[in-house]
């Protein structure tokens, strides 16, 4: 697959970056560690972020489109493994500590994630499949996913059945 450096921030994840992500020490209030980017990293950021996240100078960037973070620096990241525009790619987590696993098959199905109140991180880290409903994010899901309504545990039960060795993946860069 051609990968080309499209690096134009689609409109849905422009509409997340206006919204203040819910952030408790109580679960039961709702949170979701999430800190939305304005735009993607510039094709060489990209590059040696992956370099130094892997330890493998080989690699370059162009099968990632970094667009969020978690408050510990883990990354929330389109992963261009498929034919389509951006927003058909499937969402990863890269975390700080080497934390890794698919949480999205695409960008819409991420939006209905994030409105079933669960976060990139929360989901790889931590295993939640649910949250705390978050209706300006259903908004947003609605308006940009192109998809029915989806709960947490299906969108990540699809992800991970989608890409079922990401992790192995993800080692097989690393060196």
């Amino acid at each position: 697959m051609e990968i080309t450096d499209d690096r134009a921030f689609p409109a849905a994840l422009a509409a997340l970056s206006g919204i203040d992500f819910p952030w408790s020490e109580d679960p039961a209030q709702g949170s979701i560690d999430y800190e939305p980017y304005q735009e993607f990293d510039s094709a060489e950021e990209t590059t040696d972020w992956i370099r130094s996240w892997t330890g493998n100078k080989e690699l370059d960037g162009a099968a990632f489109r970094p667009f969020g973070q978690d408050g510990t620096g883990g990354l929330a990241v389109l992963w261009l493994v498929r034919e389509g525009p951006l927003t058909a790619q499937p969402v990863v987590f890269l975390g700080s500590e080497g934390e890794v696993g698919p949480v999205a098959t695409n960008l819409g199905e991420f939006l209905w994630l994030l409105a079933g109140g669960v976060g990139p991180q929360e989901a790889v880290e931590f295993g939640s499949d649910s949250g705390v409903p978050h209706a300006e994010l259903r908004a947003v899901a609605e308006k940009y996913s192109g998809t029915p309504p989806r709960t947490p545990a299906e969108v990540l039960a699809a992800a991970r059945a989608e890409f079922p060795d990401f992790e192995e993946t993800v080692q097989s860069w690393c060196r």
